[in-house]
């Protein structure tokens, strides 16, 4: 598999998100608008589909043409090992979703961080609006994987720190495990099964499930009564059918593209050294879905 890794000519940095598979990434959106609105014109941004297996050839042949990149599964573990620096709250999670490129003498400097925690934190707040009760005391996850250990990083903040963790397997926790016990948050661990019958008292529920894992427990809602706010991290199909039943239950929904969103607007800041444009972002990802943004969410005016 062969990279051009160079820049094109001019001042501008290059930066991509990579993953496999990554067509349908959003993140180009997302970064093409900002660098639009925040003037950029020589900046670009592209979509690589990059496996595991290819992901040390790419990161290694990096030149200082780089800004950054953005990582989504399964890369975001694998990269740890190919950093020269972690910042810390991406090692306490133990995922890597932005790659600062920073020049020196020779070959670039890699800094790993985390925004997925902060995109998680601005998405609920968006539904949870200013004058929420704090903390919120109850929350569940649905899933194990990295985005569960960002999401057990979000619930902390804001403060909720003994959530129920709902996996399809106990076996296969212990990296989400090891990872709470670095940020000190204790969470109650449980299987899928027993989500429909406990997750509609919970306060905050964070859906980490890949698109449609979490229909069956859309079925299970049928006929409950929830009032807590959900974040499903999944936001293809659109709306999920996981949020359609909890809306319909009462409860408020948060879509995905709203972590989506401000992961992104971060990772602008970070690579970029610009205050991400949250407007101009927020359009362009509408345009791309095609339909208008967070529902549940307070208007902003």
């Amino acid at each position: 598999m062969t990279h051009e890794h160079g820049a094109e000519g001019g001042a501008g940095r290059r930066a991509a998100v990579l993953g496999h598979p990554v067509a349908h990434s959003l993140s180009p959106v997302l970064h093409r608008a900002a660098y639009g609105a925040l003037g950029l014109d020589d900046w670009r941004y592209d979509p690589v589909d990059v496996t595991e297996d290819d992901l040390a050839g790419f990161v290694g042949a990096l030149d200082a043409s780089w800004a950054g990149l953005s990582l989504t599964m399964p890369l975001k573990q694998t990269v740890l090992p190919l950093l020269d620096h972690v910042e810390p709250l991406a090692g306490v999670v133990g995922a890597v979703n932005t790659v600062l490129v920073q020049p020196a003498r020779g070959t670039p400097v890699l800094t790993g961080a985390n925004t997925d925690v902060y995109g998680l934190v601005t998405a609920l707040g968006e539904a949870l609006g200013p004058e929420a009760p704090a903390p919120r005391r109850t929350a569940a996850v649905l899933g194990g994987g990295a985005t569960a250990a960002s999401t057990l990083a979000a619930l902390a903040q804001l403060g909720c720190t003994t959530p129920v963790v709902y996996v399809r397997s106990l076996a296969r926790v212990g990296g989400l495990m090891r990872a709470a016990h670095r940020m000190g948050v204790e969470p109650r661990y449980a299987l899928l099964d027993a989500a429909a019958r406990e997750v509609p008292g919970a306060d905050l529920v964070v859906s980490t499930l890949p698109p449609r894992a979490a229909d069956g427990l859309a079925v299970d809602l049928d006929g409950s009564t929830v009032d807590g706010v959900l974040l499903d991290v999944a936001y293809d199909p659109r709306p999920t059918a996981l949020s359609v039943a909890w809306r319909r239950a009462g409860g408020a929904v948060v879509g995905g593209e709203r972590m989506l969103l401000h992961q992104a607007v971060e990772q602008v800041r970070l690579m970029t050294g610009l205050a991400g444009p949250v407007a101009a972002m927020d359009e362009a990802l509408q345009a791309a879905l095609g339909v208008p943004a967070h529902p549940a969410a307070p208007s902003k005016g």
